[in-house]
């Protein structure tokens, strides 16, 4: 087996890099942990020495099961180093180094990964510790902590049975904080701890420091493929291969007493971007305690008065990393006697709304361009902005306050565990994952619930930072409700008991937590959309929602400005299209006919498939035709000097037609019963005759209007009318007419010609001219191979990539989703479903073909697409990459693809 770590030239490749020798833009190879303590080591910070393995290794270790060979004499060598800078060796008796080992990926995954503390105790150097610090209590503390985070993240051992010998502890004491149990206690516990690890794997703690490193850093590989690692990238769309790295990190110590502690700090509120003093900050306490939630922090402005010096200290490194970053930062630190350390830095993340505000403040402040705010936006943060919010001035019944972690506004069912979350929710309800404080193995949960409540924690917590991360309502801290999983029930401070299954509503911009379901609201930035809200009169001084709305009108002026793709909006009525041309529509780019014949008018088209004469047929024509110019005249009214594209009659022949079992089993029961059922019978017989086995890939679309006489006649003649009695009154209709399924271009020459025949009928009946288009949606593989063909016979191409997608994967998106996509997804076949985001590298591959082919016959044709990734963030940068015109989605989605198309423009 060839060695990864030999480069192309034959030298050894670097795995392992001093802290001192990195940067923040290293990030794919560091990791971001490891390139921002690069970055801020460069910056004259102070930052612990250490050093970091790359994720080079990671890879090469995954794949092969070990590590690469050099990396243990690379990894000996820079600890040599930096044993030689701190004047001790690792885990040396008398004077103990210790390390931590800390995951650290290309991209920020809270508390997906592992980390291990106070590497380096063992059974002598503990004393050693002990005598340098002048505490014992400090020394068995930190060695009960190894023991514990080992045995857990390193050797597989379940934390509960930990904190269960922690909790008896306590009780035994009677004290309710671990701070409170002495050195007596901590060293019972690490006996206790030591006993659990022989029980449970059957070897002891291991006493070798250099042993317990490398079981750590391996620990850190493994957990790159750990189910929640897993789960939480495909939450959020992180390649599986990327790897992480491990950053070994010297040891500094917030649990020395009263003059130590530790903090998660940011630059600006990460939940609302309003600038000031953000944080947590936990007296006498080490690493994971602030993000655990385990004892509630106090704000971070309280250590102003605990450590004057420390705390100015903080804030001008904030300052200066904030303007280096050129973004909102969120920092680890830790106090150890008196003298502040970094051990992280990262650009935060953030609330839908704090990003949008922040954006504009940093262009306010010159830090960033117009363009460059808008690049840190992205549409599904616009989306969130747009969901409803309570309905503040309705009754609704408080039950406690807590932390606004993550705003928004969600209500369920009460939960207490995140498997029954998993269960519940996927049996359609809505569900509120209650915990004292959630950890990693809540993922699934957090990912099923509508909304999280904690009763420990803050802001920075494990809950609050990974539901920012998602999107996902969040409060934190509510310490005024007793959450008791084990009696799957939480009670208020005034006695009340909210037991499992009862409703709650949970407002994540508030952090008031209400018994049952409170009403909700438009949102603001809806409103605004929606022309309710006039951003000239907005008071931002003393307005938030007014601050957030002018922020979010600011990013949508640069994207409008910015974008080349007009953006459309997929309509079938007059209302859907006058909110379309609100929320900035530039027209319509899919009517779907067939919706215009649901309900009554269903049985006319009945009618006119079954009709056996041509007086039959010409009936049922006669009385569809108003109906369907009254559509029109609706449509082209609202869109009044716009573009409106309308597909004729596409979807399958059996939707119009009545069920064949149930009509089989009612004439089957009229004939037993000895009752007439003549007509029934007939249209069985009829049913019977078109009845298709594979509908969707059957009598629909042009088919469907060259197999049924004067179908899509009727629906053009329709079209030209509406069209022509606009344009009498002044206005000014634009009209394409979209043939549908179209696989060759003769389909298209004979429509059209049948097509344009109509048009001029009606433009000499009415006087008027009628400068109606004729185009095709390319949704077949065939379609789009001969594209180049068909563009000779069409004025524009719209592609509908949901029957495009379907044709070319081959499998029906109905019953597919259903049955494998899950597993598909949990496989790692599929990263993301290709009904929600575009198949590059097959559907993609198609659609630039027929772009490339269609252009060269004709480099004027009109090129969009009307399929649900019109509306897809990353779709609609794949769209303006291939050089189509406009993209067209639901109405909802409009502004969000606006704000995207500007973003891929810049």
């Amino acid at each position: 087996m060839p060695d990864h770590a030999v480069n192309a030239a034959g030298q050894q490749r670097k795995l392992v890099y001093d802290f001192t020798e990195g940067h923040k833009d290293l990030k794919e190879l560091l990791g971001g942990k490891g390139a921002n303590l690069a970055e801020m080591t460069n910056l004259g910070l102070p930052v612990p020495p250490g050093f970091t393995v790359t994720t080079e290794a990671c890879k090469v270790y995954l794949d092969s099961g070990d590590e690469p060979p050099a990396l243990r004499q690379q990894v000996g060598s820079h600890l040599a180093a930096l044993e030689e800078r701190m004047g001790k060796k690792l885990g040396q008796s008398d004077d103990p180094l210790l390390v931590s080992v800390r995951s650290g990926a290309k991209f920020s995954m809270p508390g997906m990964m592992d980390t291990v503390l106070n590497i380096g105790l063992s059974d002598a150097s503990v004393h050693g510790l002990a005598t340098q610090a002048g505490d014992d209590r400090f020394a068995w503390d930190s060695y009960r902590r190894l023991i514990q985070m080992f045995g857990d993240t390193v050797l597989g051992i379940a934390g509960e049975r930990f904190e269960e010998r922690i909790e008896e502890a306590k009780r035994t004491k009677g004290v309710t904080s671990d701070v409170e149990l002495g050195a007596d206690e901590l060293r019972g516990l690490v006996e206790e701890f030591k006993q659990i690890v022989l029980e449970r794997t059957g070897r002891e703690f291991p006493q070798d420091p250099r042993e317990q490193m490398d079981l750590a850093m391996r620990a850190v590989f493994d957990s790159w493929n750990g189910a929640r690692a897993k789960l939480y990238r495909r939450q959020e769309r992180i390649p599986h291969d990327l790897g992480t790295a491990v950053n070994v990190c010297s040891m500094v110590f917030g649990n020395l007493g009263p003059d130590s502690g530790t903090g998660v700090a940011f630059t600006r509120d990460p939940a609302s971007g309003q600038q000031g003093v953000y944080g947590d900050y936990l007296q006498n306490a080490q690493g994971e305690d602030v993000v655990a939630g385990i004892r509630n922090t106090v704000p971070l402005a309280e250590l102003e008065q605990l450590d004057k010096g420390s705390y100015d200290e903080l804030m001008q490194i904030m300052e200066t990393l904030e303007n280096h970053y050129r973004d909102l930062c969120d920092i680890e630190f830790t106090i150890e006697r008196g003298k502040l350390w970094m051990l992280q830095t990262r650009v935060g993340k953030r609330t839908a709304a704090a990003a949008f505000r922040i954006a504009v403040q940093l262009v306010d402040q010159g830090l960033i361009s117009e363009a460059e705010a808008l690049r840190r936006m992205s549409g599904s943060q616009l989306a969130q902005l747009m969901f409803p919010r309570f309905d503040l001035d309705a009754e609704a019944d408080l039950i406690g306050r807590g932390i606004a972690a993550s705003p928004g506004a969600a209500f369920g069912s009460v939960v207490f565990d995140s498997a029954t979350a998993v269960e519940r929710a996927a049996a359609g309800e809505r569900v509120i994952l209650v915990r004292r404080e959630t950890n990693p193995d809540d993922l699934d949960g957090m990912l099923a619930a509508d909304g999280i409540l904690t009763s420990r924690g803050g802001k920075t917590s494990h809950a609050a930072v990974v539901a920012r991360g998602m999107g996902k309502t969040c409060v934190c801290g509510a310490e005024e409700l007793d959450v008791d999983v084990k009696q799957r029930r939480m009670t208020t401070s005034s006695g009340d008991v909210v037991e499992e299954g009862a409703v709650v509503s949970i407002d994540g911009s508030t952090g008031k937590v209400y018994r049952g379901e409170v009403p909700v609201v438009p949102s603001p930035v809806v409103e605004y959309f929606e022309g309710q809200v006039d951003p000239a009169r907005l008071d931002p001084e003393h307005d938030t929602a007014d601050e957030l709305v002018l922020a979010v009108h600011r990013i949508m002026a640069y994207a409008d400005g910015a974008r080349r793709l007009a953006v459309r909006a997929n309509a079938d009525n007059a209302d859907d299209a006058a909110r379309a041309r609100r929320f900035g529509a530039q027209g319509i780019g899919l009517c779907r006919t067939e919706h215009m014949f649901l309900g009554e008018r269903r049985e006319l088209v009945e009618r006119l498939i079954l009709a056996e004469t041509p007086q039959d047929r010409e009936d049922a024509l006669d009385a569809l035709l108003p109906l369907q110019q009254g559509d029109f005249t609706e449509l082209f009214d609202a869109m009044d000097g716009l573009p409106v594209t309308v597909r004729l009659l596409d979807p399958p022949l059996h939707e119009f037609l009545p069920d064949l079992t149930e009509l089989s089993v009612r004439v089957a029961l009229a004939e037993a019963r000895g009752e007439p059922a003549d007509k029934d019978r007939q249209l069985l017989q009829a049913v019977q005759r078109l009845h298709e086995q594979n509908p969707m890939l059957g009598l629909r679309g042009v088919r469907l209007g060259l197999a049924v006489p004067g179908l899509f006649v009727m629906q053009v003649r329709a079209i030209a009318q509406a069209a022509a009695e606009r344009r009498a009154a002044g206005g000014d209709p634009q009209a394409e007419i979209m043939i549908p399924l179209v696989g060759t271009v003769q389909e298209l020459e004979i429509v059209r010609e049948e097509a344009e025949g109509v048009i001029a009928e009606v433009s000499e009946a009415y006087g008027v001219e009628l400068p109606l288009c004729v185009g095709t949606m390319i949704e077949l593989p065939r379609a789009a191979l001969t594209a180049g063909q068909i563009a000779e016979c069409a004025d524009f191409f719209s592609f509908g990539t949901n029957d495009l997608t379907q044709t070319v994967w081959g499998f029906s998106r109905d019953d597919v989703e259903a049955s494998f996509f899950t597993t598909y997804l949990e496989k790692g076949i599929f990263g993301i479903s290709p009904f929600e985001t575009i198949d590059r590298d097959g559907v993609g591959v198609l659609v630039k073909k027929a772009v490339q082919a269609a252009r060269e016959t004709r480099p004027d044709l009109k090129l969009g697409v009307c399929g649900e990734h019109g509306g897809d963030p990353d779709s609609v940068h794949f769209f303006h990459e291939a050089g189509l015109d406009y993209v067209s989605c639901s109405p909802f989605r409009v502004p969000v693809a606006r704000l995207e198309a500007g973003r891929a423009a810049v």
